[in-house]
């Protein structure tokens, strides 16, 4: 009985690269931050807040995985959760609905905005970026005709409890439904008809198309999958928050998409990881907690999230391209011109972002809190 000779180890290892990267950058975290603020970053309660601002991200780059992978993008999902929001806080607030019946219409909202994406794309034939761009102004637009200014707040026990409720002994409520949706998202990518199409969709879209898949469809299930997404996240942010407003969620897009792309899914298409977004969100939510940690400004919080992404962007690109070009594995890839190149740009832009850290880190203990 023969067997197959043994991979190499850069062979073997390449497929969880996805998986790998980001969470090599989450130790590097830790480790930063087990020395500059062990005390504060470590506290049982910051770690809390960590999983509880992860947990919103996590249904949105779980359908984003999908909308991405078949070369697609979804830019109006913030504005898709908050106007789904909205409407479900003036269902309970003025019109007195249930808060059980104006949840699930809330979702069904956020699909029915995700389907009218879809169309908009599929039957006008309006490009993605454009489409959902021009979406996300559209649905902005009615959140804050519909809202007049007003910022709804206190509602019902049970939205506090999907949005910041703990079982006792246990993880946050929203941590178990965000991690839920994950794993739906895992096993749809990996083992249904709907992950299988996803990915050769965006890896040939033409091929797909000549193999019966009906690629429009397709894209429409995708977009649906997300607008409903994105409305559990509005509902998520309500309950954590006990307030929705029109101006809610304005950077919901880019931070998912982030998310999903520093995880390892190629903006390219046919290339996924359901657990390399749920690295990807749980990177930067950290991310953003050490900087709010080392008491570092929003500002440059958004500059360290953009070099996290162009970092991310730059290798995965450079690994798609020398996947087509046969480089003949990742470590001889690295050897080349184009591999060191890459390299040292990366080496560069994640120093600027220790270098920030380190700033922050410095002047962190010359502030004395007040109160």
């Amino acid at each position: 009985m023969s067997t197959a000779p043994a991979k190499p180890f850069n062979e073997r290892i390449e497929p969880y690269i996805a998986i790998i990267g980001p969470m090599v950058m989450i130790l590097a975290i830790l480790l930063f931050m087990g020395v500059v603020e062990p005390a504060r970053y470590f506290r049982l309660t910051n770690l809390n807040l960590i999983l509880l601002d992860a947990a919103l991200y996590m249904p949105m780059a779980m359908a984003m995985t999908f909308v991405i992978t078949q070369r697609g993008i979804d830019l109006s999902i913030g504005s898709i959760a908050a106007l789904s929001a909205i409407l479900m806080a003036f269902l309970i607030k003025q019109y007195g609905f249930s808060v059980y019946i104006a949840v699930p219409i809330a979702v069904m909202l956020g699909a029915l905005m995700g389907l009218i994406n879809g169309l908009i794309i599929t039957r006008l034939n309006v490009p993605d970026l454009i489409g959902t761009l021009a979406m996300d102004l559209v649905y902005r637009g009615f959140a804050l005709v519909i809202a007049k200014g007003l910022v709804l707040a206190r509602f019902p026990d049970f939205l506090t409890e999907i949005g910041r409720g703990q079982i006792p002994g246990f993880v946050p409520v929203p941590v178990l439904i965000g991690i839920a949706t994950m794993i739906a998202g895992y096993v749809l990518l990996r083992r249904t008809y709907f992950g299988r199409y996803t990915i050769a969709i965006g890896s040939n879209p033409e091929a797909a198309d000549l193999t019966g898949i009906g690629v429009k469809r397709h894209k429409v299930y995708a977009y649906v999958l997300c607008g409903a997404c994105a409305a559990i996240g509005g509902i998520l942010l309500t309950g954590k928050l006990n307030a929705i407003q029109a101006t809610s969620a304005p950077y919901f897009n880019l931070h998912v998409i982030a998310a999903v792309v520093v995880g390892g899914t190629s903006l390219f298409g046919g290339r996924a990881s359901m657990l390399g977004s749920f690295a990807g969100v749980l990177l930067l939510s950290m991310m953003i907690n050490a900087l709010v940690t080392l008491r570092i400004e929003f500002f440059w919080q958004s500059v360290a999230s953009g070099v996290v992404i162009v970092s991310s962007v730059a290798l995965y690109t450079w690994m798609q391209k020398k996947d087509r070009d046969g480089a003949g594995g990742l470590l001889a890839g690295l050897q080349t011109p184009d591999g060191q190149k890459m390299l040292r740009f990366s080496a560069l832009l994640i120093g600027l972002l220790i270098g920030l850290l380190a700033i922050g880190g410095i002047f962190a203990g010359d502030v004395n809190p007040s109160g």
